[in-house]
């Protein structure tokens, strides 16, 4: 509920307000700390709304306060006096008219002309009674704001400032009642300040509240400055500690105050092992994701460095057998883990295959799915998760980062893995910061994407048949002889243990997990990624002539960009669509180093752009000044024809001269030159060379001949 008179403050910035008026689902508020305050319409259902999320406390009214007429001096009341005779005769009667935007200032101006007084005289009055509570006493001047300030006094024999006032008993009377709305205010200030890095104490909390909540603000100089109200009418500090003790949360508080992972690391309690929560093989895997300490480099170019992979790894924690890897480029997100995920079901020895290694089904048995997941809330929550959940049967267990009882067996293989890349790989990260000096690592990586993979394959082997340090052995493997390496564990819950091992079709689990997308339909084909695709179903109904889909959903995975998929409405069927010739040269390559060789593309064609315009710039000024020399010389012909008619009637005629002069230039010449016994004659005068009579009689009886077939094709009489 919200009431009239009401003060109430904002969490940020810690501004006060006052509720002046409520009129149906509106209310009327002024700002109580601004120099002059007109009221602001508000919805109802949004103050109580901030109310309800703590956005928004009740606090006590700074103004609400008794004052004898005794203590005020003669000038006091008179000023009260007079202001209140003003708000009661010339400002009550148009409240209505005030308190709303429009007509406000005219209104002011009306008001101001019967005072005879300005405009911001009267803005003045009005603000002081909304936001001192609208009560005579509201109207006293600001004289306790006077006085010198932070001066010092000249002392005598009488005590200054105001008498303490004790009760009966001798004791101080100090503390209120603490109210549902003062400890919602301590508790406020507990979340604001003590939960927070800064390491403030209680005692520091306590006077943040008494700042914030419990004191009169002023300005001095420019700066904001805070008078504490009087003992009665503030906590004490005894109550504020209290009523800590009452909400404190210790894991809270450590959290808030230090990090999670403090508190993950040194206040957990440990009460138990991942393994007293499962019951046999397949029960719960664990999944998680790291980047790894090494660079890689480019398959396309083994100088270009691509940066470091992300490595996902699902393990069961039972038997701690690595039962699913991904390794690639995307950060750690859901398409990482939906990778791990298909591997998980995947027939290892083909895995194994693609990467040039060759094993057995019983050094790598795991192509199931488990009965619960747990996984990080970053690639858990939302996207996909559902479609596991609905059509998979699969729990989902979201965690924080950092519960090691519930994902510390993957990060422990994390770090073994990391450890040894380090040992053997070049590109790895040493250290954690390198000193002025050092060999920069990234310099010396070496292998691709593909490579590194094949290396966390070898891993994964060598993990799979190592003994398990620290494992709780149960009393009847010890009977049974069971040496403690995942892929016994494995074996051996699996025949007597109960376990939650189920299989599913991997292409199943793939229209459910694998990453969707869209793809467009052309007639070049189906484009995703830039690369081109066509399938029977297109070609049979004729995608790529009626073009009536022009976006349609896809499937595909990563690391095989061979093929992807069109999902059938049932979830169950699919279309396979393969690359088509154009794109056929990518057919080996992982998704991740095709975009980036699409994107290192861009950039070369960016860096040209501004290559490629100078070039088009230069061109057009060239053509220009190709074509200004003829268009010159036609202006200063002499021989122009007269008319339009005259210039086109000669066109077959002109080309016919300009055909043969061509023949002569262009025509070959094949026998050595001979030099000519004839001598050129020249002209004295003009220099130039004086033609033979008998060239120019041979080139007019040609040019005859040629008119006089051109007469004959046509019909023309001679």
């Amino acid at each position: 509920m919200i009431f009239i008179n009401q003060v109430l403050q904002y969490v940020k910035g810690s501004k006060r307000i006052r509720v002046i008026e409520i009129e149906e689902s509106y209310v009327f508020i002024v700002d109580i700390d601004a120099h002059t305050s007109m009221p602001k319409k508000e919805l109802y259902t949004t103050l109580v709304t901030e109310i309800e999320q703590n956005e928004l406390l009740v606090i006590a009214d700074p103004f609400g306060r008794v004052i004898a007429d005794n203590d005020l001096t003669a000038v006091q009341i008179l000023k009260r006096e007079e202001d209140w005779d003003t708000i009661q005769e010339n400002c009550l009667l148009h409240m209505n008219e005030l308190i709303q935007k429009r007509g406000r200032e005219s209104k002011i101006k009306e008001i101001a002309e019967e005072l005879n007084v300005t405009p911001t005289k009267v803005k003045k009055l009005l603000s002081r009674y909304w936001q001192r509570g609208m009560n005579k006493n509201a109207m006293l001047p600001d004289y306790a704001n006077s006085g010198g300030k932070g001066k010092t006094k000249s002392l005598t024999e009488a005590k200054i400032g105001r008498p303490r006032r004790v009760n009966i008993s001798g004791d101080y009377q100090i503390g209120i009642n603490i109210t549902d709305e003062v400890k919602l205010q301590f508790e406020h200030a507990i979340n604001k300040y003590y939960r927070k890095t800064n390491n403030y104490s209680l005692k520091d909390v306590y006077h943040f509240i008494l700042r914030d909540f419990y004191s009169d603000r002023y300005k001095e100089n420019g700066e904001m400055k805070y008078r504490v109200w009087e003992a009665n009418r503030i906590p004490s500090y005894n109550q504020f500690y209290y009523w800590f003790k009452k909400i404190e949360d210790p894991k809270k508080d450590i959290q808030f105050r230090k990090s999670t992972k403090e508190y993950e690391l040194k206040h957990r309690p440990i009460l138990s092992d991942s393994k007293s929560e499962t019951n046999g093989p397949g029960t719960r895997f664990q999944i998680d994701a790291t980047i790894a300490d090494i660079y890689l480099v480019s398959s396309f170019d083994v100088n270009k460095v691509i940066g470091r992979p992300v490595i996902y790894a699902v393990i069961d924690v039972y038997s701690r057998i690595i039962t699913g890897i991904y390794v690639g480029l995307e950060g750690p997100s859901w398409i990482g883990a939906m990778m791990a995920l298909d591997n998980m079901v995947a027939d290892k020895v083909e895995f194994c295959k693609q990467y040039g290694i060759e094993i057995t089904e019983e050094q790598w048995p795991t192509e199931h799915l488990p009965e619960i997941i747990i996984a990080d809330r970053g690639e858990f929550e939302g996207y996909s998760v559902e479609n596991l959940i609905n059509n998979l049967n699969i729990k989902i267990e979201n965690t924080t980062a950092y519960r090691g009882d519930l994902k510390g067996i993957v990060e422990r293989k994390f770090r073994t893995f990391n450890g040894k890349v380090k040992q053997k790989a070049p590109g790895a990260i040493q250290k954690e910061f390198r000193e002025r000096g050092d060999q920069d690592y990234r310099l010396d990586a070496t292998l691709n994407l593909k490579e590194f993979t094949t290396l966390i394959i070898t891993l994964v082997l060598y993990n799979n048949h190592k003994i398990i340090d620290k494992y709780p052995m149960e009393k009847e493997m010890i009977t049974d002889g069971i040496v403690p390496t995942p892929i016994n564990l494995w074996y051996w819950g699996i025949q007597n243990r109960k376990g939650r091992l189920r299989t599913v079709n991997r292409n199943i689990l793939r229209l459910n997990v694998l990453p969707r997308g869209k793809a467009t339909i052309s007639r070049a084909g189906i484009k995703f990624k830039n690369l081109l695709y066509g399938s029977r179903q297109a070609i049979e109904e004729q995608w790529f002539l009626k073009l009536k889909n022009r976006s349609i959903a896809i499937v595909y995975d990563p690391r095989n960009i061979e093929k992807i998929y069109i999902p059938h409405d049932n979830g169950m069927e699919y279309e396979a669509c393969t690359l088509l010739e154009p794109s056929q040269q990518y057919r080996n390559d992982f998704l991740e180093e095709i975009v980036f060789q699409q994107q290192l593309h861009s950039e070369l064609e960016e860096i040209e752009h501004s290559s490629q315009v100078q070039l088009t710039i230069n061109t057009d000024v060239m053509m220009d000044e190709i074509i200004k020399k003829p268009e010159k010389k036609k202006k200063q012909s002499y021989n122009q024809p007269t008319s339009k008619k005259e210039k086109i009637a000669s066109v077959r005629d002109n080309k016919l001269r300009e055909k043969q002069l061509n023949r002569e230039e262009e025509k070959f010449d094949l026998s050595p030159a001979v030099v000519s016994d004839q001598a050129d004659v020249i002209d004295f005068v003009t220099k130039e060379k004086v033609q033979d009579d008998k060239s120019e009689k041979s080139s007019s009886r040609l040019m005859e001949k040629l008119k006089k077939k051109r007469d004959e094709t046509f019909g023309k009489d001679e």
